[in-house]
């Protein structure tokens, strides 16, 4: 009896670890992985690894904050992101609008890429940083289409799985690109190594190629009566504010981030001033903390799947602001390898629920005739109010009241976008102001 008990548990515990996985391993969650490998890698580009070309080069340290429009560009894509939507490129459209997109910006990408292998900074610093300034334009672009691509190719159901895939993938592409960047110029020159590097944006176009155009896309209603531009330019934004409760979700985009983004740009300082070694940061910041988001983004898929969306995004949020407790508790013990390794463990986790979940969400939130104008608005209102007061708060804030207080004070921040969604989920306003990429959502968790 014993062994026939056994059997079935194993059976059952075998069924659930395939009825887990099984969602990663359909048509649109792979190909979503694609995608975020291509996404990512031009930001690594004129991340980390410009910024090793740089020192290797001898550049002065100061004129490197010449290079930071690079990245600014990519919180100015919604400004363009309207295009995408609304012009239907000659001869390549016949392929469909998002899939001529997808290979025009993947060649643009490819292209700013190869010139950014071209230019030598020793010889002209502002050359470089305009080269640097066009990857990033190319790459938020690119930003702009995949993220389009993959809400409409994804079906309502496999927002959440698609979210995490493409967040794996966005991981594995900076982090390889940034590897193979590093390794070829060590053996062949920088050109060498970046003119190779573009190649990593052939997977989203691959993709693009083999899945065709989403089924799920729809164009704007004015391009056949000929008002294409303004419907693609203000269609966006009307028929988002048409919807009830419309003000209180952009409200809480806003606010939603401003508790962790204070919080996650300080760790290295409460690090510093703990006394751990490069060493022991390497180990658990950057070891242990990319594993254990893996695994916050494996189990946030799983949530969205199992609970629906209005309950895991409401558990991810809750879980994002109570990580930032744990580094008051690291503040507070001192020099701790346990409690940096728990502190670590655990905001990753969060962060990886949390970004498959809200993510997700925001997803559902597109019309599917504006996909690509409303997640670029809806991303960058994200991030925007979190990026000015760490810009300007969080230094001021540590000096004035310690790490303890800034860490509790941060979870406090988080409290108002937990409470707002909490009250819209009572108020029945997150169903009724999803959009259609989301329509199935509505029947999703309570």
């Amino acid at each position: 009896m014993n062994s026939i008990s056994g059997d079935g548990g194993a059976t059952v515990g075998n069924k659930g670890i395939m009825a887990a996985i099984r969602p990663y391993v359909e048509p649109a969650p792979l190909a979503a992985l694609f995608l975020g490998i291509s996404s990512g890698f031009p930001f690594a580009m004129i991340g980390a690894t410009l910024t090793t070309r740089l020192a290797q080069d001898g550049i002065d340290k100061k004129a490197v904050t010449a290079f930071t429009l690079a990245f600014l560009v990519y919180n100015l894509k919604f400004l363009w992101a309207w295009v995408v939507d609304g012009v239907r490129l000659p001869i390549l459209g016949r392929l469909g609008q998002r899939v001529s997109w997808m290979l025009v910006i993947g060649l643009l990408v490819m292209a700013a890429v190869f010139h950014l292998a071209l230019v030598d900074p020793k010889a002209g610093l502002m050359q470089t940083a305009v080269a640097a300034i066009l990857v990033g334009a190319a790459g938020a672009t690119f930003d702009i289409i995949i993220d389009a691509y993959r809400i409409e190719l994804l079906e309502a159901r496999q927002l959440g799985v698609g979210a995490g895939m493409s967040q794996y993938g966005w991981r594995i592409g900076s982090a390889t690109a940034g590897a193979v960047a590093l390794v070829l110029a060590g053996r062949f020159g920088w050109e060498i190594a970046y003119a190779a590097c573009a190649a990593f944006a052939l997977p989203a176009m691959i993709t693009a190629l083999v899945m065709g155009e989403p089924e799920r896309h729809r164009e704007p209603a004015g391009r056949r009566s000929g008002g294409e531009v303004w419907a693609s330019i203000a269609g966006p934004l009307l028929e988002f504010f048409r919807r009830r409760g419309a003000m209180l979700v952009l409200l809480f985009i806003l606010l939603h981030k401003i508790g962790d983004t204070l919080a996650n740009l300080t760790f290295r300082l409460l690090f510093d001033d703990l006394g751990y070694t490069n060493d022991e940061i390497a180990i658990y910041d950057i070891g242990l903390g990319f594993w254990a988001y893996l695994i916050g983004i494996f189990i946030g898929g799983i949530l969205y799947s199992r609970l629906g969306m209005k309950r895991s995004v409401l558990i991810s949020l809750i879980l994002m602001a109570v990580s930032n407790l744990s580094f008051a508790g690291l503040a507070a013990s001192g020099h701790d390898n346990w409690a940096m390794a728990g502190a670590i463990g655990f905001e990753n986790i969060a962060s990886g629920i949390g970004g498959v979940c809200v993510v997700a969400y925001f997803s559902a939130l597109c019309d599917l005739r504006f996909t690509a104008a409303q997640y670029a608005l809806i991303s960058a209102a994200a991030s925007v109010v979190g990026r000015i007061m760490t810009g300007t708060t969080a230094g001021a804030m540590i000096e004035a009241v310690g790490y303890v207080n800034f860490y509790v004070l941060t979870t406090l921040a988080a409290l108002p976008g937990i409470l707002l969604f909490w009250l819209m989920m009572r108020a029945g306003l997150i169903d009724q102001s999803i959009g259609s990429a989301g329509e199935d959502e509505t029947t999703a968790g309570a």
